[in-house]
C-alpha cells in the first residue's frame, strides 16, 4: 500500500511538471469561469434551481437567510464540494485527480470573481434578473454551462459536485451514470420547493432536462472527427500523404469489389475536419480516380494524436 501510494504521489508529480498539466490547468479556469458566470448572472438572480450542487447552495442560502443567517451561495459551493470529494473519496475510494479536485473547489470563488469584476446590479436593467423572464434566464444559463461542461468533459475534466453525487448513486444503488445523473438533478430541483412555487420548480426540472441534451450536443460537437474510407488505385501515394503530411495514423484492408470482382484495396482514417478538407485538396490537385465515403464520429476510445508532430498524445477513453 505505502509503495502504490508513493507511487501515485511521483507520477502527480511528474504531471505537475508536464506543459499539458499547466495547460489543461488554464482550460480549466476558463471553461469554470463561464460555468461560474451561468451561475452568477443567470441562476443566482432569478432563483432558478437546476439540478446542480449550485443550485442546491441558492436553496440553502436562502433557508439560512430565513432562519436569520447571512452565508454566501459561493461559500456553500465550496463546502459542499469538498464534503462531497472526501465523502467520494471514503465510499468510491482516489478515482478522482487533480482536475476534479480543482474545478470542484474554484466555482465558489470564481462566482465571488464576478461580483467584484461586474456586479450583477449593474447588468440587471430592470425586474428582478437579467432577462426579467424566468425562461430566457434558462436557456441563456443552460448555453453557457453547457458549453463550460463541453469544454470540461474534451479534456476529462468535470465540473465536480453532481458529478460526484451521480457517480456515488452510480456505485451503491446500482443505476446507470446518466441514470444517476438524473436522480441526483431531480432531487436537488425538488428541494427548490422550499423557496420556490410550483411553477418554477417546474421549470428548473425542464432546465436539468435540457442541460443534458445540450451538453451532449456541445460534447459530441467539440470531439467530432471524419471516418473516412478510401478505394483507389493510388493508395499507396494517399497512404503517404496521410502518414507523412497530416501525420494521422490509417488502418489498409484489402478486399474484392462485389461487382466487378477484382481486388481492391481501402484505407480507412480518422482526420478532423480541417485535415479532411487538406485530403480532399490534394485529391483533387493529383486527379487520382478514387472512390470517398466520410461520416462523423463523436467518440474515440484508445490514442488520438492531438499534436502528434510535436510527440504529445492526448487519451480519450
Amino acid at each position: 500500500m505505502g509503495y502504490s501510494f508513493k507511487e501515485k504521489a511521483l507520477e502527480g508529480l511528474r504531471t505537475l511538471g508536464t506543459f499539458k498539466f499547466w495547460k489543461e490547468l488554464v482550460v480549466m479556469t476558463l471553461g469554470m469561469a463561464v460555468g461560474a458566470a451561468a451561475v452568477y448572472y443567470f441562476l443566482m438572480p432569478s432563483k432558478l434551481i437546476i439540478g446542480s450542487i449550485s443550485g442546491l447552495s441558492i436553496v440553502l442560502a436562502e433557508v439560512f437567510t430565513g432562519l436569520g443567517w447571512t452565508v454566501k451561495v459561493s461559500t456553500i459551493i465550496v463546502i459542499i464540494n469538498a464534503f462531497l470529494l472526501v465523502l467520494a473519496w471514503l465510499l468510491i475510494g482516489a478515482e478522482f485527480g487533480m482536475k476534479t479536485v480543482y474545478t470542484a473547489l474554484i466555482l465558489g470563488p470564481l462566482v465571488d470573481f464576478w461580483a467584484l469584476v461586474l456586479p450583477v446590479e449593474k447588468v440587471i436593467t430592470e425586474g428582478a434578473s437579467v432577462m426579467n423572464d424566468p425562461w430566457l434566464d434558462l436557456v441563456c444559463f443552460v448555453l453557457m454551462l453547457s458549453i463550460s461542461q463541453a469544454i470540461l468533459f474534451r479534456i476529462n475534466a468535470s465540473t465536480g459536485g453532481l458529478d460526484i453525487l451521480a457517480k456515488i448513486v452510480n456505485k451503491y444503488l446500482h443505476f446507470d451514470i446518466g441514470a444517476s445523473v438524473s436522480i441526483a438533478g431531480a432531487l436537488i430541483c425538488c428541494s427548490a420547493f422550499a423557496i420556490n412555487p410550483f411553477r418554477m420548480v417546474v421549470i428548473g426540472l425542464i432546465g436539468t432536462w435540457i442541460n443534458g441534451l445540450a451538453v451532449d450536443y456541445f460534447t459530441d460537437s467539440l470531439n467530432r472527427r471524419k471516418r473516412v474510407c478510401i478505394i483507389s488505385e493510388h493508395h499507396e501515394e494517399i497512404r503517404r500523404h496521410i502518414v507523412h503530411n497530416l501525420d494521422r495514423g490509417c488502418s489498409v484492408y484489402h478486399l474484392e469489389g462485389g461487382y466487378s470482382g477484382e481486388p481492391k484495396v481501402e484505407i480507412v482514417s480518422l482526420l478532423t475536419k480541417h485535415e479532411y478538407a487538406d485530403l480532399l485538396n490534394y485529391l483533387k490537385e493529383k486527379k487520382f480516380d478514387v472512390f470517398i465515403t466520410a461520416g462523423n464520429v463523436s467518440e474515440i476510445y484508445g490514442r488520438w494524436h492531438t499534436h502528434a508532430k510535436n510527440g504529445v498524445e492526448e487519451n480519450l477513453t
